[in-house]
């Protein structure tokens, strides 16, 4: 029977302090105490307390045992008693302890005069919620599972039988968990249950796992043990075979192989290898009879083996080469791209003059959905070569470009050697889709990898790491893909030819939509063009109102979704001969417009100017607005900005208060504070194109004129009144078009830009093509008073050098 033991909650006892062990009630054993803190306490038991009684506390993880605070203790411990301190044959004590009572800490300090860690609190009894009958099912259970366990780890009877003693099972789980191998936590988890019944479920619990894995752990020994005689035996036996074969003088191994091992002897004869790709072939041939089944490296030489028979060596696709053909290709399956085609077809027809020129490496730079991967497939088509793509979108290790080494397990190559494999022949089109988006690892860096690869100098020795062995890979067409160049290396880009894939114009989508996209989604739904008809109208309102991209993904999938919509209707009203899907049915499956495109003001305000902007998805057209009030000189920039288009800003202004604050009588810069805006404001911008577009929208203001809201510009400015070219005509262009835009002021040298422009967009506008602030102050409002303003701009230097073309500016 326990003895009852009381404590006052004031009462601080000495604390033992334990690092990798947790005590629970009613237990006793021996404690090793490396630790002076731990003696200390101890003997200050021994000394003060007539029942030597302690409190054994337990260290949470992480905890320093030579830097312990007050809270790195577990709060719930064991109320123990120290029997006796003895020292080992190392010179170790050793505490022998029986722990009595669970206690609860309320506070734990630390006696500086006795150098040793104390506690107050209180004893915790369990919280007996278990009638008679439960109580001993719960331990009949955990007496069996247990019994269970010491069978499978073969201990003694007389262990097994003291089992049988307990009849509480308090304290039959108190004892288990003391002998559980649980970690730290586990085992405080335990002792912090107070219920008698939530404990034995928790104690039964553990039991239950803890045999489970010693009978898989003994089944798997079991099976391995086996395994490894077995293999043994058959070595024995083979080199026992290959010496009395040998001795009798009845041939070599090699031809008494196995019919698999022949057929693979035979495979690799008939294959008609390189003569170093035979030799090594033979070598792990040998290697792969002279070895049992059993062994581990079988497979892994065998799969090595077909990878190096899979390969096409000297397989090569016809050269024959079409160029009408091609261009025929090409016409049929994408229309517009006139510029890329001719790119194409010029580098085919190198192909066919030097038919031993060195595989070619192209990159098609542009938006998602202008159709790049299509044109590798129309390359291929062309060519009459198979086409193999590989996705490098997220690839992080550069063993996926190179293979990984046969040593590791699941070892496999990369996926260069793998298209190859697919493709049956060693001068297949292989597209590199996404290259841009190649990531880097602790695997290694694969655009690092790739480098070799689309090098026409190196990749003839190509060497995977899985294969080891050279191949050629010089006759391989690569073209990989990217929507960036940002995030290419230089080295690698210094590889590749770049050919630019703008976005499509309105015009082309349609083009495309009727010839291409609606026969496909048309047939993939079961429809004819007799069954269903889509408008002219249709189109346009679905390419306008409802998609805003440079590509054609989004169109396909909003013609396939107003497709999808009708065929309802056509299996509930079979009968009927035509449907016809006008804008009602468009609006009613794809909602309201989405799409709103900025269109060129009626009316004319000072302060107020259309620039072009160019975005990922084709151009559009935006207003700078300007206003002044009362202040002291200062500018103000609203419409989230970028920074190199507030650089603009800055300078258009400082151009001016330098050159107008004489011209304007009265006008008093200092004065006055300048407010920019540009809509939307929700939307980022930045760029230096808008920066005619300030300046002229600050002279606006300034001179109180107006600018003709069908005009439209886009340019550089510098501080010295230069007009500078930008980037993006075609689509600005496109987009200025499309808002109605009728006359367009560009950079001298951006005149070159307009070859890109399709003639539609070019016949129906007039263009004016500035220099400095001289000439385009003339393109926007024309002759000025005083007669010499604009050289009081510019000064003279820059009239004589740029002087004015008409007096109109066109």
């Amino acid at each position: 029977m326990k003895t009852t033991h009381t404590i006052t909650s004031s009462e601080f006892l000495p604390t033992l302090v334990l690092k990798n062990t947790v005590l629970f009630p009613d237990v006793a054993l021996p404690v090793l105490v490396s630790k002076s803190v731990g003696l200390n306490a101890l003997h200050r038991a021994i000394d003060t307390d007539k029942e030597r009684r302690f409190v054994a506390l337990t260290l949470k993880e992480g905890a320093h045992i030579d830097n312990i605070k007050s809270n790195d203790f577990y709060t719930v411990g064991t109320l123990c008693i120290v029997e006796r301190i003895e020292k080992n044959e190392k010179g170790e004590s050793i505490a022998y302890v029986r722990s009595i009572e669970r206690f609860q800490a309320r506070s734990v300090q630390f006696e500086a005069a006795g150098s040793f860690w104390a506690a107050s609190g209180e004893i915790v009894p369990d919280v007996i919620d278990l009638d008679g009958p439960t109580e001993k099912a719960l331990l009949t259970s955990l007496k069996e599972v247990s019994k269970e366990i010491l069978i499978s780890i073969n201990a003694t009877e007389t262990f097994k039988r003291t089992m049988d003693d307990f009849k509480d099972a308090g304290l039959f789980t108190n004892v288990v968990a003391q002998h559980l191998p649980l970690i730290i936590s586990k085992k405080q988890e335990i002792l912090e249950l107070f219920s008698v019944k939530n404990r034995s479920l928790k104690v039964l619990e553990l039991l239950v796992e803890q045999r489970e894995m010693i009978k898989v752990n003994n089944e798997m020994g079991l099976k391995i043990s086996e395994k490894t005689s077995k293999a043994y035996r058959e070595s024995i036996l083979r080199e026992q075979l290959r010496a009395i074969k040998e001795e009798l003088g009845e041939g070599s191994a090699e031809e008494s192989a196995s019919g698999e091992k022949k057929t693979l002897k035979e495979r690799i004869e008939d294959a008609h290898l390189p003569k170093d790709i035979h030799k090594v072939a033979m070598e792990q041939l040998n290697r792969y009879e002279n070895m049992g089944q059993q062994n581990a490296e079988s497979h892994v030489i065998k799969n090595y083996l077909e990878l190096i028979l899979t390969l096409p060596w000297n397989e090569e696709a016809s050269s024959e080469l079409d160029l009408d053909l091609a261009q025929q290709i090409l016409d049929e399956e994408h229309f517009g791209l006139e510029k890329i085609k001719k790119h194409i077809i010029q580098h085919l027809a190198v192909m066919k003059l030097a038919p031993h020129k060195k595989g070619s490496i192209l990159l098609f730079v542009g938006p998602p959905g202008v159709g790049k991967t299509s044109l590798g497939q129309s390359i291929a088509k062309s060519l009459g070569r198979k086409f193999v793509r590989a996705s490098l979108g997220g690839v992080r290790d550069d063993s996926e470009i190179r293979g990984h080494r046969r040593t590791y397990v699941g070892a496999m190559p990369g996926r260069i050697i793998e298209g190859i494999k697919r493709a049956k022949e060693k001068n297949p089109v292989f597209m590199l889709d996404e290259i841009d988006k190649l990531g880097r690892g602790y695997g290694g860096d694969p655009a690092a990898a790739m480098l070799e690869v689309l090098d026409p100098e190196q990749n003839s020795t190509f060497t995977d790491q899985y294969l080891d062995l050279p191949f050629d890979l010089s006759k391989t067409f690569f073209i990989a893909t990217a929507n960036s160049l940002d995030t290419i290396p230089l080295p690698l880009l210094d590889r590749m030819e770049i050919i630019q894939l703008s976005g499509y114009t309105s015009e082309e989508k349609f083009h495309i939509a009727r010839n291409h996209l609606v026969p496909k989604q048309l047939k993939e739904h079961g429809f004819t063009a007799e069954k269903v008809e889509l408008s002219d109208e249709v189109l346009k309102s679905i390419i306008g109102d409802y998609t805003r991209e440079a590509g054609v993904r989004d169109l396909q999938r909003k013609i396939a979704k107003v497709l999808r919509s009708v065929s309802e209707k056509v299996v509930k009203n079979a009968d009927q001969d035509k449907f016809v899907i006008d804008l009602v049915t468009v609006e009613d499956v794809l909602g309201v417009e989405k799409n709103t495109y900025e269109l060129a003001q009626l009316f004319a305000t000072p302060g107020v100017v259309t620039g072009l902007a160019w975005t990922p998805v084709g151009g559009d057209i935006l207003f700078i607005e300007s206003a002044m009030m009362p202040g002291s000189g200062k500018i103000q920039l609203t419409g989230k900005l970028g920074e190199v288009m507030t650089e603009s800003a800055h300078i258009g202004l400082s151009l001016v208060r330098s050159k107008l604050s004489k011209l304007v009588p009265g006008f008093d810069f200092s004065k006055t504070d300048f407010h920019i805006h540009v809509p939307s404001g929700s939307i980022p911008k930045d760029g230096p194109s808008a920066g005619i577009t300030i300046f002229t929208a600050l002279c606006s203001l300034v001179l109180g004129k107006t600018v003709d809201p069908k005009l439209a510009m886009t340019g550089e400015i510098t501080l010295r009144g230069a007009v500078m070219p930008v980037g993006g005509v075609k689509e600005k262009l496109i987009a200025a078009h499309r808002a109605g835009i009728k006359r367009i002021i560009m950079s001298k040298r951006n005149e070159k830009d307009l070859k890109e422009v399709p003639a539609s967009v070019k016949n129906e506008m007039e263009f004016a093509f500035v220099e400095n602030i001289n000439e385009l102050m003339v393109a926007v409002f024309g002759k000025m008073s005083p007669p010499h303003f604009y050289e009081s701009l510019l000064g003279p230097p820059y009239v004589e050098d740029f002087g004015i073309k008409n007096e109109n500016g066109f």
